[in-house]
């Protein structure tokens, strides 16, 4: 994401400047790509001081390590050191900053990245991000100034940086990666949304290519997978993020009152119509529509909505003026469209411009225990800090248990499930016994065996097959190989 940044960056030692204070501000409700916006403070820092490169460093708590997420102009993926290792490293390791002005000639500095990336590293100006509760969160690292040595203006500009990068981490999801206790290897893509595992990683992707366009996206997915966070990473992410990003839940609103919800009306279209009013598409212009539950639309209402994805077009409720709209189109549905269509209750012309692109979204329970594991810690930072005032554990009985369990609510009962033990546990580590969980007939149990009650057979290899995902951490090609089969036939019994 290119956020727009004044031009002039400097601002009085101790004073929150205004593009970071907007940063903050999105990335508390808006799934903006964390890359992106680490990215942009990287370039203004670089800018700012003058300097060759710079580099941020964030702690992967799995292994103790620090491991370049964003930098400039890197020749390698990553760079990954041991706290001590290095001038990053040590810096990280004593929580103090240091300025090299002859950077490869102190005993702290280590020649294995230069010596992997052919660069050579002169001067040197590295600081730790410090978190609110005093976790060591990474280091702040920029080399080689271009003109002199970099000065007592550069420390204090380092630190401040450096200082509202911690708080930009603590208003993200992020955040709770980085302190002790994940075993899992830092991973993120998209503010609050939590996983790494090969489904999510495609969906990803997709996301990534859909946001940079105009295109109609069309989102499935079971209740609970959060639709409505990857159609706000959508709108976020593209160029229309400054725009309105307007939600219509087709399922909640009456069949009669959904075109006026929807067009607006004009003055007298109907009793009590005293003045002309805009509707929810109006609201939208300029950004996107998502139109939630799409598949609860009444099929009189589908033929007005054609018209307007196929020409951008809509008539208020009793007008007879056409009004032209600017604006993208997300759509989202829980239902089995083609059965709905074969049904008469679908429109097949409407199907066909709504899923220009077509996302479907993994089930929990397709995603593997990492993925599992990361929703859980994430949402046991969240709560924790929410209503306790602190870290919460899970005992290793409570874990076992939230594993067993099918989720067939998907990450929306998992929030809802650790959300109600961080409340009600009386200690800071929550037994299973506070765990609150919804019927599911056939489990999955911890020892990893597979188990089902008694359902139809198709069923039952349906989630089977959905389990042997999980069990490979929701890396479908293994699972296929596992199960000697296809990746395509495993694909379409999933979605079947």
């Amino acid at each position: 994401m290119n956020v727009a940044l004044p031009h002039e960056w400097s601002y009085p030692q101790g004073m929150s400047s205004p593009w970071s204070e907007a940063l903050k501000s999105k990335l508390s409700q808006e799934q903006v790509d964390l890359f992106s916006v680490l990215a942009e403070v990287v370039g203004r820092l670089r800018t700012m001081l003058d300097a060759d490169r710079v580099t941020v460093y964030l702690v992967d708590p799995s292994d103790h390590s620090l491991v370049s997420r964003i930098a400039y102009l890197p020749e390698i993926p990553e760079i990954r050191l041991k706290l001590g290792e290095g001038v990053a490293g040590w810096v990280a390791e004593h929580r103090q900053m240091v300025n090299l002005p002859r950077g490869r000639h102190d005993h702290r500095f280590s020649d294995r990245t230069d010596v992997a990336t052919g660069y050579i590293t002169k001067t040197i100006l590295a600081t730790p991000i410090v978190g609110s509760d005093g976790s060591l969160l990474g280091v702040l690292q920029a080399l080689n100034k271009h003109r002199g040595l970099f000065d007592a203006e550069d420390e204090d500009a380092i630190n401040e940086v450096a200082r509202e990068v911690s708080e930009l981490i603590d208003a993200s999801s992020l955040a709770g990666q980085l302190r002790p206790g994940p075993a899992l290897p830092l991973a993120f893509r998209f503010n609050h949304i939590v996983g790494n595992s090969e489904p999510m990683q495609e969906v990803f992707e997709r996301i990534t290519r859909a946001a940079a366009t105009d295109a109609t996206v069309l989102l499935r997915g079971e209740s609970g997978t959060g639709k409505e966070v990857f159609a706000r990473a959508i709108h976020f992410n593209s160029p229309r993020r400054d725009r309105p990003l307007v939600k219509v839940d087709c399922a909640a609103i009456p069949a009669d009152l959904i075109e006026n919800e929807l067009f607006g009306h004009e003055k007298g279209a109907f009793t009590g119509a005293d003045r002309r009013q805009d509707g929810k598409i109006a609201a939208a212009a300029g950004g996107t529509l998502f139109l939630d539950e799409i598949g609860e639309l009444p099929i009189a209402v589908q033929g007005t909505l054609l018209r307007l994805f196929q020409d951008r077009t809509y008539f208020r409720v009793g007008g007879n003026t056409p009004e032209t709209i600017d604006v993208r189109f997300v759509c989202a549905t829980h239902r089995p469209l083609e059965k709905e269509i074969a049904a008469g209750r679908f429109r097949q012309d409407l199907y066909y411009r709504m899923r220009v692109v077509e996302m479907v979204l993994p089930p929990l329970r397709e995603r593997g225990r990492a993925d599992l594991d990361r929703l859980i810690d994430h949402f046991l930072y969240v709560y924790g800090r929410r209503h306790r005032g602190g870290l919460m554990q899970l005992s290793a009985d409570a874990r076992q248990a939230l594993h067993r369990h099918r989720w067939t609510g998907n990450v929306r009962e998992l929030e809802c499930c650790v959300e109600s033990a961080v409340v009600l546990s009386p200690t800071t580590v929550i037994e299973e016994k506070w765990l609150q969980f919804g019927p599911d007939p056939a489990d999955v149990v911890a020892d990893g065996d597979f188990r089902a009650g008694m359902l139809p057979l198709e069923e039952v290899e349906r989630r089977y097959v959905e389990w042997a995902v999980g069990q490979c951490d929701g890396n479908r090609s293994q699972a296929a190989r596992m199960l000697g089969i296809g990746r395509n036939t495993l694909a379409t019994k999933l979605k079947e």
